[in-house]
């Protein structure tokens, strides 16, 4: 089995020589430039407090293409509801530290160690990093986080306190990136709720063949905001067939 070992230099091995758990690499550090080196290289950062910097390119890969998503009669229901107040970029470090507290299936701990909470802290004021927020009232119920090059959006992770929260999340940002033009947001690793909104598996050449032409769009790197006009629960029924 072979393990690179990250370098101090900007540089990362090519992900085809990944193992097959997707594992790459270990070492390096979390500066905003590795990162979104990482990124744009299809390899990303994952590992638990008492390890060292771990770096992944899975095979295949999870993504969902903003045109494919997909949105259940149920949550359809719930957007035309109007019960949830949706922002972006108005409270990112609140939405990482309640990520880093969701109990995951099979782990007994998480990937948003105190490094790396500090190192998307710092993509988000750099304009990278960005975050949807779901209130009710006035209380955070759900969002998620992640990292935006060129028209490539590489999801990091969501939460929810009450029910269909972080979906809503998921469904105004993807509706939003639509708008924008994106055309792949990147959910690494596969989960079922993902896979019910239109989420696939494609191989990890497929995912890396995709990239140039994503990361090389311009970079919206600035705060984000939703547009003036913008209504998850019109934007889902004028995506429908």
């Amino acid at each position: 089995m072979t393990i690179y070992r990250i370098p101090s230099e900007l540089v990362f091995p090519h992900p085809s020589q990944a193992e097959p758990s997707g594992l790459l690499g270990v070492g390096g550090d979390l500066q905003p430039n590795r990162l979104l080196l990482s990124y744009a290289s299809g390899i990303f950062p994952w590992y638990n407090e008492e390890q060292p910097i771990l770096w992944f390119s899975p095979d295949p890969r999870f993504v969902l293409y903003p045109a494919e998503l997909y949105v259940g009669r149920s949550l359809q229901k719930v957007l035309r509801q109007h019960r949830f107040r949706i922002t972006l970029d108005t409270a990112f470090d609140a939405v990482i530290q309640a990520c880093s507290f969701v109990p995951r299936p099979g782990q007994t701990g998480t990937w948003i160690t105190t490094d790396m909470m500090t190192a998307y802290q710092r993509l988000h004021q750099l304009g990278h990093a960005h975050s949807v927020e779901i209130w009710q009232d006035q209380a955070l119920v759900g969002g998620l986080y992640g990292v935006a090059i060129g028209r490539l959006f590489a999801g990091e992770s969501m939460f929810s306190t009450v029910s269909n929260a972080s979906k809503v999340a998921l469904v105004a940002l993807v509706r939003q990136l639509h708008r924008w033009g994106f055309g792949l947001i990147d959910s690494q690793v596969h989960t079922d709720t993902l896979e019910r909104m239109g989420a696939t598996e494609i191989p990890r050449p497929q995912y890396l063949n995709a990239l140039p032409a994503l990361v090389g769009k311009p970079h919206m790197v600035h705060r984000w905001r939703l547009d003036d006009d913008f209504d998850p629960a019109l934007e889902v029924l004028t995506s429908l067939p």
